[in-house]
């Protein structure tokens, strides 16, 4: 306990030394002895977490003690306990690792070199977040040596784990899975790997800034890419469309062919396709298209299936963003459409198509005005004979569009016997049910004139559009168009001028099918349906047998036949197209509750079919018993003018008879008094003629 004069020592510098160097030495054999027991195999758990707690602790110490561990070829060991079960022995692993790698080139070689090292670490970038952090922590070190590069991103699923890494949580594992992924990017390849892994930002440094070779890799494989819609999203709002249509003007055709194949395929997802309409990207397309020198059909037939892209974007535009229109100029309609006579199949497929699907955009109407113009008509005439099935299809599908709604002088001009017959075959042969579809939509926008009406008879369309529309209720994705089309077909047959069509009709069991889809049918079945129903109904009186005349002693004859309550005699449905005995007025006042006008209009006619002329009493009996009377009455609150006239015009037939006057009245005066307020001319004198009827009005009144 004794003090010492600390200002009389000197340090033994040979001592000091010694014991160092006796340190050292005791250092060199424990971390010889610790790496023959992880050689051995045979410790357990506990005991290798023991050993490799001591090496870090070795290793944080010095350079030195670092040096030692990587001379005594701890590196191959270390390597071969990533494959432990055990958790945390990894984690210990991959801490001692970065720590020898950290400043020592030759750490990172000897890593590199042992086989099967960075697969190893790669495969924890795949567990816990603990332990993924550790690994790329590891491998962005490994990463200053180019050899160590080069390995790091051929390794499987490597760079799709470390793009997961770069959105996870963990802020320090994301901007070390980006800075290794900004390292990796050296390669090409990685970046086309990196960019189908849905992380793009160096493909469109590369598409954008790369040398041209480079651009058209690129560019190939992003046309080759089977892309998810969030991954054309991605590329579209990282600016990829400008790139590409720089390489679509360049002078090399190849260079072109492989932009517009990744247009095609990026302007497939609508939303990029509407970006491209808003930014033009459709003139050098369709410069290119329209260029007289334009040889190559291969290029030819991209930028068809281009713009056909394009036009269907349209059609999905989202009704609160502003309008986007696409070929608008007559200039662009008329040099598009007139390639259809001087180019093959598949270029042409894709035009008609791309007028089809404008046809029903929002600026259907005047697409399909030019292309009428242009004489489009006397083309697709001549296509529906073409051999080729596909474009003879899309060619019905196109003129059966144009036909709708067409002036009949148009028409005539155009369709003659032996188109009638040609389409008839293809409802007959074809087994495209769209084609079929469309073709008898042909048959049922044509007009409705003699002459025309005789070819489609004599070329055998009624039984067979009746069996297609039997056919057609069973599921199928043109099961609504090709019912909707073949009741519009089968209307020309039930016009109550050609009585003898009107019973091939009703007796192939039409008029119950008819029924049936006033309850099942699309709005505009519903329509189609009551339409020919009202034609049907429009034959029953004449058709209706009287009423036998009971013979003999009146106690002892059987009990009379009422007969039809509205026609007075003996109806069927077959026999007299009644649609009291076809349970058809139910459903069809039901429909008059339908929010679709023209259903609505169709519906009313077919039940005023019922208080026509000599029927007024009966007929009104028979629509009040079944309850239709108010919900025709509800109709003069309908928006549409036509609606309300017809509908005053039936009150005021059915408010002539005091019963009704005195049952409905009432609940009819309110909206015809508004009617005499806020209706047009005719409306309002109507209304007020009926007001008159039921004594609101003086019936001298002319105020209306």
């Amino acid at each position: 306990m004794t003090l010492l004069d600390t200002s009389i020592l000197r340090p033994n510098k040979t001592l000091r030394q010694s014991i160092e160097e006796w340190k050292g030495r005791n250092t060199m054999i424990m971390i010889a002895s610790m790496k023959q027991k992880l050689e051995s195999g045979q410790e357990e758990e506990e005991e290798i977490l023991n050993i490799l707690g001591e090496l870090h602790a070795l290793c944080e110490e010095t350079d030195q003690h670092r040096e030692w561990v990587i001379l005594e070829n701890y590196i191959p060991i270390l390597i071969q306990l990533l494959g432990a079960k055990n958790r945390e022995i990894r984690k210990r692993v991959l801490i001692i690792l970065c720590i020898l790698a950290k400043d020592s080139d030759d750490a990172k070689e000897r890593t590199i070199i042992v086989e099967s090292a960075i697969e190893n670490i790669v495969r924890s970038l795949g567990r816990r977040p603990e332990e993924r952090k550790l690994a790329v922590a590891l491998l962005l070190e490994l990463s200053k040596c180019n050899s160590a590069r080069e390995c790091i991103g051929k390794v499987q699923g490597c760079i799709l784990l470390l793009v997961t890494m770069s959105n996870g949580d963990d802020n320090q594992s994301a901007r070390d899975a980006e800075e290794l992924l900004a390292i990796l990017s050296f390669c090409d390849q990685n970046v086309i790997q990196m960019a189908k892994a849905n992380y793009f930002k160096h493909f469109l440094d590369r598409l954008s800034t790369g040398p041209e070779d480079v651009k058209k890799k690129m560019a190939m494989n992003l046309a080759e890419m089977e892309l998810t819609e969030h991954n054309k999203e991605s590329l579209f709002e990282g600016g990829v469309l400008h790139p590409l249509l720089g390489l679509v003007l360049h002078d090399d055709i190849d260079m072109k062919r492989v932009a517009i194949r990744a247009l095609r395929n990026l302007s497939s997802l609508p939303k990029n396709g509407l970006q491209m309409i808003r930014e033009h990207a459709e003139r050098p397309l369709l410069g290119l298209l329209f260029s007289r020198n334009m040889s190559h059909s291969s290029l030819q037939e991209l930028i068809a299936a281009t713009i056909m892209n394009l036009a269907t974007s349209t059609v999905s535009q989202d009704s609160n963003q502003p309008p986007v229109s696409f070929l608008e100029s007559d200039e662009d309609i008329s040099t598009l459409f007139s390639l259809v006579s001087f180019t093959g199949p598949n270029v042409q497929i894709d035009i008609i198509r791309t007028f089809h699907i404008l046809c029903q955009s929002r600026s259907s109407t005047n697409i399909k005005a030019k292309l009428i113009e242009f004489s489009a008509l006397p083309v697709l005439v001549q296509l529906c004979e073409n051999n080729n099935l596909k474009l003879r299809a899309n060619s019905i599908n196109l003129f059966c569009c144009l036909a709708d709604g067409v002036d009949e002088a148009i028409i005539l001009e155009h369709v003659n016997q032996k188109f009638i017959e040609t389409v008839i075959q293809i409802i007959k042969s074809s087994d495209d049910n769209d084609e079929i579809a469309s073709a008898i939509g042909i048959i049922s926008t044509l007009p409705e004139i003699p002459g025309i009406n005789q070819w489609v008879f004599d070329a055998g369309a009624l039984p067979l559009i009746i069996r297609k529309l039997k056919n057609g209720q069973q599921n199928g994705p043109f099961k609504n168009q090709l019912i909707e089309n073949a009741v519009g077909a089968i209307c020309r047959f039930t016009v109550s001028t050609r009585l003898e069509w009107q019973q091939r009709t009703a007796e192939a069991g039409i008029i119950t099918e008819l029924v049936h889809l006033l309850e099942s049918g699309t709005g505009l079945t519903k329509q189609r349906a009551a339409i020919a129903l009202s034609r049907f109904s429009e034959s029953s009186s004449r058709l209706s047998r009287p009423l036998p005349k009971s013979k003999g002693i009146w106690c002892f004859a059987p009990p009379p036949e009422t007969g039809c309550p509205v026609h007075r005699g003996i109806c069927g449905i077959v026999s007299t197209f009644c649609l009291v005995e076809a349970d058809a007025v139910i459903p069809l006042v039901r429909i008059l509750s339908e929010p679709d006008p023209g259903a609505c209009e169709a519906s009313l006619d077919a039940l005023l079919t019922l208080i026509e002329g000599e029927k007024l009493q009966n007929g009104s009996k028979v629509l009040d018993n079944l309850n239709a009377i108010q919900p025709i009455i509800k109709l003069l609150s309908s928006p549409s003018p036509r609606l309300q006239e017809k509908t005053l015009s039936a009150l005021e037939r059915i408010f002539r008879q005091i019963e009704f006057k005195q049952k409905y009245g009432g609940f009819a005066q309110m909206p015809l008094v508004d009617l005499t307020q806020r209706g047009n001319g005719s409306v309002k004198s109507l209304a007020a003629r009926i007001l008159a009827h039921l004594n609101v009005l003086h019936d001298q009144s002319s105020y209306f």
